[in-house]
């Protein structure tokens, strides 16, 4: 898959930035020493934990040059490194490992999860967030205009698979840890109609099909997919349509 693009992604921060906060007001640690943004992106996400816990170290990973470019720049002197996720050894120094909407694109990622949480101290956090939104029409309408286009061989295994249950997830993180939180959280983003929307996910769960595609034949997957998003989400009163966007979210005290 290409690189991710920071300056897509960065056309809803405020949105994107919102459920990062929200998890962040949830690590049930008083004064960490060291905190670990694991996927930071552009910084957003950074940039709320140095707030959050403004006597910590806060260190931010991402396997993308172009959102730890844009991390840099936003916060300069801070402490960026390019590591993936699936195969990255968690450094023992760490008293949270905080993630937002970023376990979703790791393959198996529970046993990774599982690393983290032995990885820290007593008392220590681990907190995550994922979209949940693999039903969602968004995401249905993808998966539906890659099966029935003329790129449909090419597209059949697209990943992005949906995220284990709720259960799974307890019963994983459970055992190492004394205190496991989980609960979901559903946004409702007001976009200006199906253009935006589409414009949201070319940022995230669009790049792996658009990825595997000619310019041309991005554009005609695009109009295919917004006429979906179309029926999908129809204007309000105002012309706005509403993003209907499930998230979950999981906090492990060790």
């Amino acid at each position: 898959m290409a690189d991710w693009s920071a300056n897509q992604y960065l056309k809803f921060e405020d949105q994107r930035t919102r459920p990062a906060s929200d998890l962040a007001a949830q690590i049930p640690v008083e004064s960490p020493r060291k905190v670990y943004d694991l996927g930071c992106g552009p910084g957003n996400s950074t940039e709320v934990l140095q707030k959050r816990f403004p006597g910590a170290k806060v260190a931010g990973v991402d396997s993308s040059p172009d959102m730890l470019d844009k991390a840099r720049k936003r916060l300069p002197g801070g402490e960026f490194t390019q590591v993936d996720l699936s195969t990255w050894t968690p450094p023992s120094d760490a008293d949270v490992f905080y993630s937002n909407a970023t376990f979703q694109w790791v393959p198996d990622h529970i046993p990774v999860l599982q690393r983290l949480m032995k990885a820290l101290p007593e008392g220590g956090a681990l907190a995550v967030q994922m979209p949940d939104n693999y039903e969602e029409p968004s995401h249905r309408s993808m998966r539906e205009v890659a099966a029935e286009g003329p790129w449909a061989a090419r597209l059949k295994d697209t990943p992005r698979e949906q995220l284990p249950t709720v259960s799974a997830y307890y019963d994983a993180l459970r055992p190492h840890g004394r205190y496991v939180d989980i609960w979901h959280t559903l946004y409702q983003h007001p976009l200006d109609g199906s253009e935006a929307i589409a414009d949201w996910f070319k940022g995230s769960a669009l790049r792996p099909f658009l990825d595997r595609l000619s310019e041309d034949e991005r554009v005609q997957f695009l109009v295919q997919y917004k006429a979906k998003l179309d029926k999908a989400y129809p204007p309000q009163c105002d012309g706005k349509s509403l993003l209907r966007f499930p998230r979950i979210f999981m906090v492990a005290v060790r």
